[in-house]
Order: C-alpha cells, then structure tokens, then sequence
C-alpha cells in the first residue's frame, strides 16, 4: 500500500501544479508497482483521476477561475468520446492499449517540454478571447476517445487547447481542464464497470480510496506552491520523466505483443523429419 500511497502524493500534486499528468502517472504505478491487470488499472485510473480532479477544481471555482460555459462545451463532446473510446478498449488485447499509452506519453513528454520553452500565450489576457466553439467540441471529442481508450485524462492536451482556441489565461485553463477530467473521466469509468464485469474483473476500491484521499490533499499542496516554484525547469524535468517512463512501458509491452505473436505461430515441422 505504502506504493499507493507515494503514487498518489505525486499524482496530486501533477494535477494541483500542472492541471495535468495525472492519469501518466497512475496506470504505471498500478500496473508496474502494485500489479494489477492493464484494464483494471486504466479503469481505476479514470475513477482516481477523475475524482482527484474534482475535488482539486473546488478552490478554482470558489475563485471563480473556472469558465464553466467553456468546460461544458468541452466537457459534454469529451464525455461521449470517453465512452465511445471505453468501449472500444473492449474489443482490444491490453498490450496495445499499452503501447498506445507509451505513445501518449510521449506526446505529453513533448508538449510539457514546448510549454517550459514558450511563454504563456494567455499570461497577460484580462478576460477570455472569442472562442472557436466549433473547434473546442472537436478538441473535445478527440480528447475523450483517447481518455477512455488509454485511461489518460487528457490534462496535457486540454490545457493549451483552452489557452489557443478557447482564450484563456493559463490559471484559467488549468481550473477549467480540472472540470472537463472530471466529467471524461466519470463517463469512462462507468463504461469500464460494464467492459470489467464482462471479464469477471473488479476493481480494487480500496486502492482507489487511498489514491483519491491521498492525491486529493496532494493537488491542494500542489496548487499552494504553484506559483512559488520555477515552473519551467518542473515541467522539463517532468517531461524528461515521462520521457523515460514511455520507454520503459514500450519495451515491457513490446516484449508482450512478440511473446504473443510467437505463441500464435504454428511449430516448424523441417522436411523429411
């Protein structure tokens, strides 16, 4: 438990620094640390994730940060993809869900590193730009059939497609990126319950409990020290640890997928033997 513990504490405060890497965070340690089965760890991921995520948006809303016109407009596309993309997960092998995930990891190893490098492009806006509503549900749609899929909350990808296309400032976007987690995520663990109880999987609610109590108290620690650290430098190191955690999950699930092929493959019978 002491690795649910430790997961949860960095998971929390991910998403109460950042708005985002969360889920990065939580199906590896699930998987690799506390072993439980890929598809049982992405659905307790988005339940965690989710949950974290919601109560980190209270202080963001109590301060009136969150656009809440914004993050349904966002929220309500990305729940339907959430769901569209648990139930894609259903007819996949876990292996290449994996990979997948790695890939992602990849993605938001990149785009935390550009963002370290650049400016914030909403840093000085007094109030939110016209908004490509259009473009948003889209991002949305998009966003939610990967959370469901790989059991990401998508943090990584929301936060500057609200800072380019919705307008808003970078304390804006993270509060409204933690209500648009909370609503993907609720819809793709209610997906996950049905595609589990179908393998006669289950969940470990316990572990659950212990992440979101943990991770909860985590994020409100994140957010406190926000704006007290060097921003740049924690997203490249950051980075460079997804950067290094996509490898490893790469090469572990590689070694899945050719065990599986290989055990697929009829035995060689030589001529004339």
């Amino acid at each position: 438990m002491i690795y649910a513990i430790l997961g949860a504490l960095v998971v929390g405060l991910s998403l109460g620094i950042f708005g985002s890497g969360g889920s990065i965070l939580t199906v590896p340690v699930l998987i690799y640390l506390m072993h439980h089965e890929d598809k049982v760890a992405i659905a307790e991921s988005l339940g965690i994730v989710g949950s974290i995520a919601l109560i980190s948006s209270i202080p963001y809303a109590h301060a009136k940060l969150v656009e809440w016109r914004t993050a349904f407009l966002f929220g309500i596309p990305g729940m339907i993809g959430t769901y569209g993309g648990a139930w894609i997960a259903a007819f996949v092998l876990g292996y290449v869900q994996l990979l997948v995930f790695a890939i992602v990891m990849l993605l938001a190893a990149v785009q935390m590193w550009r963002r370290s490098a650049t400016p914030d492009p909403g840093a000085h806006a007094e109030a939110p730009r016209k908004r490509s509503l259009a473009k948003i549900g889209l991002e949305g749609l998009g966003v939610g059939v990967l959370t469901g899929f790989v059991g990401v909350g998508g943090g990584f990808l929301i936060v500057p497609a609200l800072v380019l296309l919705g307008g808003l400032t970078m304390r804006r976007a993270v509060a409204t990126s933690l209500v648009i987690i909370a609503l993907k995520s609720a819809a793709g663990f209610w997906k996950y319950l049905d595609v589990l109880q179908h393998t006669d999987a289950s969940i470990d609610w316990a572990v659950i409990a212990v992440f979101v109590v943990v991770g909860a108290a985590g994020s409100f620690v994140g957010k406190s020290v926000n704006s007290k650290i060097d921003q740049r430098a924690l997203q490249r190191g950051f980075a460079v640890f997804l950067m290094v955690m996509a490898c490893f999950v790469a090469f572990k699930e590689s070694v899945e997928l050719i065990t599986a092929v290989d055990q697929t493959q009829p035995p060689h019978n030589d001529a004339g033997s």
